[in-house]
């Protein structure tokens, strides 16, 4: 066998450690837990020099999916990780990549789609994959995900067709276990062999058409190709594993059972349960009871012979699921055995049981109360065919109580800020917002909710707020701001409050102000209550969710978008984010030997705004609470009466920016004297400043911001980075001579 060394990793770690001995080409990715850890540990081994994949952020899950196909479209090996609502958004390529035959690997961190939002271990996200032609392997246990990621490779490019490397999300994903891996990569390398695609777009002397448009009489044989090809890989997949055992010593199967040679009664369960129901197996055992349980190790192709092979001789069988096809009787792993013994014409008792749902534990004594079931039914006793497990009553009547007394429209409009239009000019105007009036506000969100401290992200919503008089509706993207304000049962929220996924929120506030005006011209609602609506995003909202944005300004939507810019996916561990600096730090841009950063500037995200030509647009900072109230003001009313506007403010992280809390205005002031954040207003298309350090003779270096953090000290203080910091510099200088050219000219 082959030379092998013990490590101490869990299953993310260890499919990132794989990636890196294969070296694949290119990995294109996006954050989102539980899988975000192996894009951070493949980086972390990229910047010590030791493999050289490129790794892409995409834009969001679905772009990710893209990069990756025109990866392998280029005949390159490409690797990916998602979970959950992440695998959901990216769906739509994962028929485009087996049906036009291009391998990969995609490790899948399986997490419970929501809604209700939950970043919790199941099966739900998985399953949804089933139809779309990918061979699918299930890992148990860190070491599986390990061997699987090296043996899923050359299953791929044998059939020529995706794979997919399922394993529990926080229980396989983040458990470390004693593991073995292959000492050198240059044996893992000779395993997978050399790949030879039949076609890549990189082959000018064979030009190829990738994904043709084809009409029914062809169609149902390309889909026929695909079927034989998903049969072919049945063989591929039981020769690679024996070759893989033969190099390592670890042999696996499509199905593998525990105990059921004489056994009466059999549980049938997926993934890391499958070995706390051994344990039971074991316990009921030495009470006399005959008692079996046995999983799949692949669940694309279906392994419907060896399922035959191990319960052959049982007379009942229970089914858990970890996910639920609502009103079928059972989960799709119920569904698909049930269907397996009908085609045998087997007459055995089967129960089925939703289970674990959002990572609920599942212990010893659980998979007991399971198998006492299947027994039970082998005693020819009746048990219920379909149920829930671990399910709790709720409370009959029960109310939700209210935390907060609603705040009444006077109490929301206290006069801190008043706004006029000249009929003539068409010139907005805005009087107070004088910081100490601002008292008399009360605040829309209150204190308890579990944000980190000296996060700047409620500080500058608590600001936002008091320039904005009368009644609001709030929508939330996914991120910090959400997942700290909101958890089920309380709110900190005295406003309505409204919650979707990252790049669904633009669009779903849309239809929300639409309803709203269409409901008013039905005399629904009266003429006279006015709402404001207001979208908040941060935590690379605005990169994932920028299109659907685009999209809202285009159709311009009487909405304000505040955009926290905390520069950093902070909400799954501060990954790179495109409005992270140029050779920052962060979990995905780690700085080393053979890597500096982070390795492009900042996204302009109030100038992209400004070229969508919505009527307002403004820069905001929390260390000049009186202009961002007048802009609050100045935005609440476009959005009323002109249509979308745009507002941005820099939010401080401590835990992520690597400064104390009580540093965060002496950072701010740096980020606007520096002007990587300035201070600037585009009304009706015309750019006006609103602070200028030069004139305030404030103006400092763009260092001077980024020694005060952890993330960017080293730029401002190593010579190694002088480079990157003399860059950043000119590109600063670049976009602030453009905005003070354009505040200059009377038609800018």
């Amino acid at each position: 066998m082959v030379e092998q060394t013990v490590v101490y990793d869990s299953g993310n770690e260890l499919a990132a450690y794989a990636a890196k001995q294969i070296n694949y080409h290119m990995m294109g990715y996006f954050p989102i837990t539980p899988s975000t850890q192996i894009a951070e540990h493949l980086d972390l081994l990229k910047s010590a020099g030791l493999h050289d994949v490129k790794l892409i952020p995409g834009d969001g899950e679905h772009g990710a999916a893209g990069i990756c196909y025109g990866g392998t479209v280029a005949g390159g090996r490409v690797f990916n990780a998602t979970s959950a609502n992440g695998l959901l958004y990216a769906l739509e390529q994962f028929p485009v990549q087996s049906g036009t035959r291009m391998p990969m690997v995609l490790n899948l961190a399986c997490r419970t789609v929501s809604g209700p939002l939950s970043i919790k271990g199941d099966h739900s996200d998985i399953m949804y994959t089933l139809n779309t032609g990918w061979i699918t392997l299930y890992a148990q246990t860190p070491q599986a995900v390990y061997d699987m990621n090296i043996i899923g490779l050359k299953v791929a490019e044998k059939a020529l067709l995706p794979i997919i490397i399922g394993f529990d999300g926080f229980f396989t994903s983040h458990q470390k276990r004693r593991t073995y891996v292959i000492t050198h990569d240059e044996d893992v390398q000779g395993f997978v062999g050399e790949y030879h695609p039949p076609y890549s777009a990189l082959d000018v002397e064979h030009p190829a058409t990738f994904g043709s448009y084809m009409n029914e009489p062809d169609l149902i044989n390309n889909k026929y190709q695909l079927h034989l090809a998903m049969e072919e890989s049945r063989n591929i997949i039981d020769a690679v594993f024996k070759e893989f055992g033969d190099l390592t010593g670890r042999y696996y199967t499509a199905v593998e059972s525990y105990k059921m040679e004489d056994a009466e009664a059999a549980l049938f369960i997926l993934g890391s349960s499958y070995g706390t129901a051994k344990v039971a197996v074991d316990e009921l055992r030495e009470e006399g009871k005959k008692v079996g349980v046995f999983t799949i190790n692949a669940i694309r192709p279906w392994p419907k012979e060896g399922i035959y092979d191990a319960v052959k001789n049982i007379k009942a069988l229970m089914i858990a699921d970890r996910q639920d096809s609502y009103g079928a009787g059972g989960g799709n792993m119920s569904l698909e055995v049930k269907a397996t013994l009908q085609d045998y014409k087997m007459a055995i008792d089967t129960a089925s049981r939703v289970y674990g749902l959002s990572g609920k534990d599942f212990y010893v004594s659980d998979a007991k109360v399971l198998l006492e079931e299947a027994y039970a039914m082998s005693q020819n006793k009746q048990v219920t065919k379909f149920d829930y497990f671990g399910q709790y009553p709720g409370k009959e009547g029960y109310n939700p109580h209210q935390y907060f007394k609603p705040l009444t429209l006077e109490e929301q409009s206290p006069g801190i800020t008043t706004v006029t239009e000249n009929e003539e000019t068409g010139k907005i105007t805005v009087k107070g917002g004088i910081p100490i009036q601002s008292t008399k506000m009360p605040k829309r969100i209150v204190g308890g909710h579990g944000a980190c401290p000296g996060c700047g992200i409620f500080t500058n919503l608590n600001i936002l707020l008091k320039g904005i008089e009368g009644y609001v509706v709030l929508l939330f993207q996914t991120g910090c701001g959400m997942v700290t304000s909101t958890c089920y049962p309380k709110t900190a929220f005295r406003t309505t409050y409204v919650h979707n996924l990252f790049q669904n929120g633009a669009p779903t506030l849309s239809g929300i102000v639409e309803m709203y005006h269409e409901k008013q011209r039905r005399g629904e609602i009266p003429q006279d209550e006015k709402i404001t609506f207001i979208m908040v995003t941060g935590d690379g909202g605005l990169d994932i969710g920028m299109g659907p944005a685009i999209g809202a300004a285009l159709r311009n939507h009487g909405m304000i978008i505040f955009e926290y810019d905390n520069a950093g996916y902070m909400n799954t561990g501060y990954q790179l984010s495109y409005q992270t600096p140029k050779g920052a730090k962060t979990s995905t841009s780690h700085v080393g030997p053979a890597q500096k950063g982070k390795e492009t500037f900042t996204k302009d995200s109030p100038q992209i705004f400004a070229a969508t030509n919505i009527p307002y647009i403004a820069t905001v900072a929390e260390t000049n609470p009186t202009d961002f109230m007048k802009k609050a003001a100045k935005a609440q009313y476009y959005a009323n009466h002109h249509g979308m506007a745009f507002m941005k403010a820099v939010s401080v992280c401590p835990l992520n920016w690597g400064h104390q809390p009580r540093e965060a205005l002496k950072i701010m002031e740096a980020a606007v004297n520096s002007c990587y954040h300035p201070l600037y207003e585009v009304e009706e298309g015309i750019t006006a400043l609103s602070y200028n350090p030069e004139k305030n003779n404030k103006k400092v270096p763009i260092s001077e911001f980024y020694k005060l953090m952890a993330r960017t000290k080293h730029i401002a203080t190593s010579p190694q980075y002088a480079e990157i910091l003399e860059a950043t510099q000119a590109e600063i200088d670049r976009r602030w001579e453009r905005i003070k050219a354009k505040a200059e000219h009377p038609l800018l």
